[in-house]
């Protein structure tokens, strides 16, 4: 249950199989369904080295250890640091297991009481008494879930982000490529095993998608106006293109770039490591004519060279592709 509130919470982690955050319903059922949880729930808990002698217990160290790898799971944003953080919390409880043998022992059956006299003239009052303490217990049990529940959606909060930023408004800028002009798509054979639907079809239109992000940073460019680059960018990419605009309108000289592709080979990368999951990058070869125009918008001249980059594209707001990234060709050797 805890697990499932966290889910609920809109947590999300980062996975080197998914192009995408593993967020929400989805990640409760990878981690659910993933071999270190099975392991860990028929095997780890059941030792009777980490397990408690009692049926309470172990009712209430199965209850702590839920708590405890909930709370360590939520601030992780990767597939890595929330098994991880599950494994760390049985070592977390083991360290006080004795303590629920302490205090909760092995609960020995009473001997049934006789019905005297006495104990019919005192049953009123013994009954208010265990009202009032089925009471308090209720009331302590519900403010204890409910503490849970606040901690697991303020740890939660850094794995959350990543979510939260996917809804920020970007702008439209309406732009226009046409296929025909794009070389054929080579693709890669690990881009195969990861995303089939890229590399049965997707890979010219996410070719489309590269042309058009690099399209609308010209335009940004063109315009001196760097909140259009969020329809296109994120990311390093973002934070460069960002950087270049205004560097640009302090000079009042703007190198707006027009790229043509002559070779595109679409293949997976790991910009961050293998925990921080893989993006889909285009080691993309051909020209690129650099208009250079005045504080005026004026054309002052424009240069021609060729040009080999690797960009790195990932899934943003709306389903779109941005660029997060462009390296140099040797990085992906």
């Amino acid at each position: 249950c805890t697990g499932r509130g966290l889910a609920g919470s809109g947590h999300c982690i980062t996975a080197a199989w998914a192009l995408e955050p593993v967020c929400g319903s989805y990640f409760w059922r990878v981690v659910v369904t993933s071999p270190e949880i099975l392991v860990f729930l028929f095997f780890m808990i059941t030792d009777p080295k980490t397990i408690p002698g009692g049926r309470l217990a172990r009712v209430a160290f199965a209850f702590c250890l839920a708590v405890v790898c909930t709370l360590l799971i939520a601030p992780q944003t990767t597939e890595f640091g929330a098994k991880v953080a599950l494994l760390g919390g049985l070592v977390v409880m083991t360290s006080v297991r004795y303590l629920f043998d302490r205090v909760l022992p092995e609960m020995v059956a009473e001997p049934a009481r006789s019905h005297s006299l006495v104990d019919r003239l005192v049953t009123p009052a013994g009954a208010n008494l265990d009202r009032r303490r089925t009471f308090l217990r209720g009331a302590a049990l519900g403010s204890v879930l409910t503490l849970v529940a606040a901690g697991v959606v303020v740890a939660g909060a850094p794995a959350r982000q990543a979510a939260q930023a996917a809804v920020m408004e970007t702008p439209v800028v309406e732009v226009e490529i046409d296929p025909s002009t794009l070389p054929a798509v080579t693709v890669a054979a690990d881009v195969e095993a990861l995303n089939s639907a890229v590399a049965g079809g997707g890979a010219d239109e996410l070719a489309v998608a590269l042309a058009e992000d690099l399209m609308i940073e010209a335009e940004a460019m063109r315009r001196a106006d760097s909140s259009l680059l969020r329809a296109a960018d994120d990311g390093k990419r973002l934070i460069e293109m960002e950087r270049r605009v205004e560097v640009a309108a302090t000079r009042g000289e703007f190198i707006v770039s027009n790229y043509r592709f002559d070779a595109l080979h679409l293949v997976v990368v790991f910009t961050d490591g293998t925990q921080e999951g893989p993006s889909l990058a285009f080691e993309a070869q051909g020209l690129v004519e650099e208009v250079i125009l005045d504080a005026a918008g004026l054309e002052v001249r424009r240069e021609e060279s060729p040009f080999a980059s690797v960009f790195v594209m990932r899934k943003g707001p709306g389903e779109r592709w941005l660029i997060v990234d462009e390296l140099p060709p040797e990085a992906t050797q």
